[in-house]
């Protein structure tokens, strides 16, 4: 049998547009000669549809795009992922499905049976899980559908007090009693930075323990803070892979079951360069799906600000682009220069404004209410907040989207100004720890200096007081960002990361900002997520809690 893979970039809720695009590679497929062309998970609506999922027209416009698609399915059959209504009394309105269409209409329809609710996932919230196990005949062979997490069985969980597995049934042991030739596997599986070989090693076991070939088809593209890079795979029985679609871009292969061929499998890259194609994709479609087109941002002469502008720059074009620098008393001549030169080396729009006079009469108004009173992070706070009015301003009267750029180590220990450098529609670097935004600086001057080297190599600093460096109150961010990866991704107690060969006081200082700090990253902006365990939707913790 001949498969098309049809990995593509869908958008939630966008029922024509996604109906089109996999109408398009229908019949793109059909012309490649394909018996059978299959899309990811829940393609029909886009992947995660969230609360959407409880209104009854979003549900019969799903169901009308099925249909509409099983028209085109003549000569061809398609699997396609959408909602099913649960027509049982008992349990969930839905099921999370994938639709076998074939001779104009709708063949078979296979059920998730794993609903995964840890991290960014909370798929039981709205899906009732499959109970009954069958494969689907086509041509002569044996299909066993699979939607993402079914192939994920023995995944182990992340609490320190659960089981050594997350889920008691195995559909691939339900469906390998049908003897099925090959398995399909439609997925929604997000971007983690070190998520890929783990993703392909559960794919490879299973086609090794089952005997059976595997397609694993996954889709492209940004939904918001979830960032999915494709790398769909066909591995043989044996749990070869031997064909591999390209990362982080659409992309379309048939493959002929009965003559594979050679190998197609894609370069291997490292991570700093996933996470910049991730943080690229994250950016241009937040705002492509969104309907803006221009960005904007406070340009420092510091790292966090450099990087963000050079992606920005690189998913929207610099002419999309605009920034401020605005520099007070503390900017030294250094960082206004760095700051402009990069601004020019990018070719984009820039102002300076120097805040100094903005501050002095807000401290004037306030000195009689601060009477008696010392200096400190009030006032650094007033310049961060006159920054925030400033490009917020820019962003109001221009339609322009302000981009965050506090990093994950800053978000993580609440080194952040609220209503000031915490503004933005998106934080692109919220789930970049301080180091891996070095390196991030490093990749992009790979081939020519695009950010001066000052910005990199000079101690990170807010320049919010004389002298001041982010050491002042913070470890050096190479320990900083090991305690902090230990405790949020790791999920080690404090008594296991001192285990490491840290300082304890400076272990529970640095978890103590961790847990203080929840308020500040309630409020902030969605966070691109490229990491396994991101600020935001998977990572819920209580804002009040003596722990």
């Amino acid at each position: 049998m001949k498969v098309a893979i049809a990995q593509l970039n869908y958008t939630i809720g966008d029922f024509e547009g996604n109906s089109e695009k996999i109408i398009q590679h229908i019949n793109k497929a059909k012309t490649d000669g394909a018996d059978l062309v299959v899309f990811s998970e829940l393609s029909v609506t886009g992947y995660y549809p969230h609360d959407l999922l409880e209104k009854k027209e979003f549900i019969k416009k799903a169901e009308d795009a099925v249909l509409k698609i099983a028209q085109n399915c003549i000569g061809i059959a398609a699997i396609i992922g959408a909602p099913k209504i649960n027509e049982s009394d008992r349990g969930k309105q839905l099921f999370n499905s994938a639709f076998f269409l074939s001779d104009g209409k709708i063949n078979s329809i296979q059920n998730k049976t794993l609903l995964p609710t840890y991290d960014i996932f909370d798929e039981y919230r709205h899906f009732e899980p499959n109970r009954n196990f069958d494969v689907v005949e086509y041509k002569g062979e044996k299909i066993a559908i699979t939607i993402c997490e079914d192939l994920w069985d023995e995944l182990p969980t992340a609490n320190e007090f659960a089981k050594d597995k997350l889920y008691q049934t195995s559909p691939m042991e339900e469906l390998s009693k049908f003897d099925p030739d090959f398995v399909v596997n439609i997925s929604a599986s997000p971007f983690s930075y070190n998520q890929e070989g783990w993703r392909k090693n559960v794919l490879i076991n299973k086609a090794k323990k089952y005997n059976t070939p595997i397609f694993y088809i996954n889709q492209i593209g940004a939904q918001t803070e979830l960032i999915f890079d494709g790398g769909s795979v066909f591995i043989d029985k044996n749990g070869d892979i031997i064909k591999e679609l390209k990362y982080f871009a659409e992309d379309n292969l048939v493959i002929d079951t009965l003559n594979i061929g050679e190998k197609r499998l894609q370069n291997k890259v490292e991570t700093t360069e996933k996470i910049h194609d991730a943080l690229v994709l994250g950016i241009r479609d937040y705002f492509h799906k969104m309907g803006f087109k221009r960005a904007t941002l406070g340009l420092s002469g510091g790292i966090d600000s450099a990087v963000t502008v050079v992606l920005a720059v690189r998913a929207l074009g610099a002419e999309n682009v605009r920034v401020l620098l605005m520099p007070s008393k503390y900017s030294s001549d250094h960082s206004i220069e760095d700051a402009r030169v990069l601004a020019e080396n990018l070719n984009i729009q820039y102002e300076i404004i120097n805040i100094q006079s903005v501050v002095d009469k807000f401290e004037n108004e306030l000195a009689p209410l601060f009477t008696g009173t010392s200096t400190g992070v009030t006032e650094e706070n007033i310049q961060a907040r006159a920054r925030g009015i400033y490009v917020m301003a820019i962003s109001n009267k221009f339609g322009h989207i302000l981009l965050n750029t506090t990093n994950k180590s800053e978000c993580a220990v609440g080194y952040g100004t609220l209503y000031g450098d915490m503004n933005g529609g998106i934080a692109v670097l919220g789930d970049v720890y301080k180091m891996e935004v070095f390196r991030l600086a490093r990749f992009i001057n790979k081939d020519v200096e695009v950010i001066p080297e000052n910005s990199i190599v000079k101690p990170p600093s807010a320049e919010l007081r004389p002298d001041q460096k982010d050491t002042d109150s913070l470890p050096e961010y190479k320990d900083l960002d090991e305690i902090l990866f230990n405790y949020i991704e790791q999920n080690k107690s404090p008594k296991e990361i001192t285990a490491l060969g840290f300082d304890e006081n400076e272990v529970h200082r640095v978890l103590r900002m961790v847990n203080m700090n929840e308020y500040k990253r309630f409020q902030m902006a969605p966070v691109l997520r490229i990491s396994s365990k991101a600020f935001g939707f998977g990572r819920k913790m209580p804002l009040v809690a003596k722990y």
